[in-house]
């Protein structure tokens, strides 16, 4: 695929576009901008842009339309599956100053933000007005709306109230010609014309660039009981997350973290005040909320009902707000832990719950056929488990071969038992290559057709989800 790279007069442009202050062509950008979290990968860019309006995106857009400069959108930094890397140099489009609440409407229980505010700071400030934007993935620290709304992030809430989808009305968007559209309307039901708003939500910046959002929100849940469940099997853990879900139950949250996924942790954080048992070999942690005390008490019985029926330790009850935070924040510091340990691919494979078991089974086969070591851990209630493939020792042909295979395997078998290849994460990049596994060729001219109607010339985050790309390079 060729693209025109941006040139001392196209930056120029820019400039008269942007400011000089928001144009960038020095190294340390191209190497901040090169990169996200996905493994050590990295791609320059030929200039990194920073827009206010949309009216900036509009004219970046159109410009770049027209000389064939293509354009790469750009959130937090925080994904992993390779969607906001540069593969094909051209215009880093970063979002960041998109950074500001527009409007929370109590009324209506609605809010309208750009896509540059951070995940935790807009939940934080709804709360504060009572009301509850549950989507909450574990870089909610510093990952954007943006990039949630790109690969339709969910996290752990997800399992009883849902993902990003669930809770977007209507978009502002720019189309590659640089055209201004909305996608929908602010209303609770739609059924006028074809859906471009959840058509966009999961897109991963292929179809259009996201400059502002109008959220449903919820009233928010006053009191929540969190507790850490520990089992002598990974199996068995996995086995009776279907279980609890049969017994009539939803909780807010169910995590599962096998045991070198706890330990990694713990020696990672030694804040956290959290003792495994010798013979722990894996932890659900569950989370029911509400605002009816007697009633999350009566869930909470029948939990441990259930989790007696499959060879469960001795349950941590949380009695404190520290004691919560410490169980949530060993598990939303599992990925941080992982990657300071090793280079590691992470795939995010997703089941339908009661296949967990098999699932978990089937991956830790297929790593011992290929000889290589995985850490688990997800949103178990979702059947969503994040696979991570730690490279360690093993070798460049290893790595880039035999694992490449056991990814594939594992792809097949998540497909076998009804699941997909990605649960919130997207296919970016590093997972484009296995999509034939989930989809036939005409479901897939189907999406390349979709592309071209939004991108004619293909400008928007090329070689993503299906697009043949050139080969990987990494540090």
């Amino acid at each position: 695929m060729e693209f025109h790279q941006p040139d001392q007069n196209d930056v120029a442009h820019f400039t008269t576009i942007l400011g000089k202050d928001h144009v960038f062509t020095d190294q340390e950008s191209f190497e901040k901008y090169g990169r996200d979290e996905t493994e050590d990968l990295r791609y320059a860019p030929a200039v990194v842009l920073k827009p206010g309006t949309p009216g900036e995106v509009s004219a970046i857009l159109k410009y770049c339309n027209s000389k064939n400069i293509c354009v790469t959108t750009r959130g937090g930094g925080t994904g992993l599956s390779g969607g906001a890397l540069p593969i094909y140099g051209g215009v880093l489009l970063s979002m960041e100053r998109f950074n500001q609440i527009l409007e929370i409407d109590e009324r209506n229980l609605q809010a309208t933000v750009e896509p540059g505010v951070i995940t935790q700071v807009f939940q934080e400030t709804v709360i504060g007005h009572g009301l509850f934007y549950p989507p909450d993935p574990s870089s909610r620290g510093t990952c954007f709306l943006g990039g949630n709304l790109a690969h339709n992030s969910g996290g752990p809430r997800a399992v009883k109230y849902g993902v990003t989808k669930d809770y977007v009305l209507d978009l502002e968007v720019v189309l590659a010609s640089g055209e201004i559209i909305r996608t929908g309307a602010r209303v609770l039901k739609n059924s006028t014309g074809y859906n471009l708003t959840q058509l966009m939500v999961g897109s991963e910046g292929t179809l259009g660039v996201i400059t502002k959002v109008v959220f449903k929100l919820i009233p928010y849940p006053r009191l929540n009981k969190v507790l850490l469940a520990p089992f002598r099997s990974e199996i068995n853990a996995c086995a009776a997350v279907s279980a609890i879900f049969r017994e009539g139950i939803t909780p807010s949250a169910m995590e599962f973290m096998e045991r070198e996924a706890i330990d990694w942790t713990l020696k990672f954080r030694t804040d956290i005040a959290i003792k495994v048992g010798h013979d722990e070999q894996a932890h659900l942690l569950i989370e029911v909320d509400g605002n009816d005390e007697e009633m999350i008490l009566r869930d909470i019985e029948k939990i441990v009902s259930v989790l007696d029926q499959f060879d469960c330790g001795e349950i941590l009850f949380a009695e404190t707000e520290a004691q919560k935070t410490d169980i949530w924040k060993l598990r939303r510091s599992v990925a941080e832990a992982v990657k300071s340990n090793s280079t590691y691919k992470e795939e995010d494979t997703v089941v339908p719950r009661a296949e967990l078991p098999q699932l978990l089974a089937g991956v830790k086969q297929i790593g011992k056929k290929y000889g290589f070591k995985s850490v688990c851990y997800g949103h178990a209630g979702d059947g969503n488990l994040h696979v991570n493939i730690i490279r360690g020792e093993l070798n460049e042909h290893a790595w880039k071969n035999d694992v490449t295979e056991g990814i594939k395997e594992i792809f097949q078998l998540v497909v076998a038992l009804g699941g997909t290849l990605s649960g919130e994460h997207g296919i970016g990049l590093v997972q484009q290559p296995y999509m034939g596994i989930a989809f036939k060729e005409v479901q897939l001219d189907l999406m390349r057709g979709i592309k071209k109607v939004f991108d004619p010339n293909g400008i928007l985050n090329p070689g993503k989800i299906f697009t043949a790309v050139p080969k990987l390079s990494s540090a």
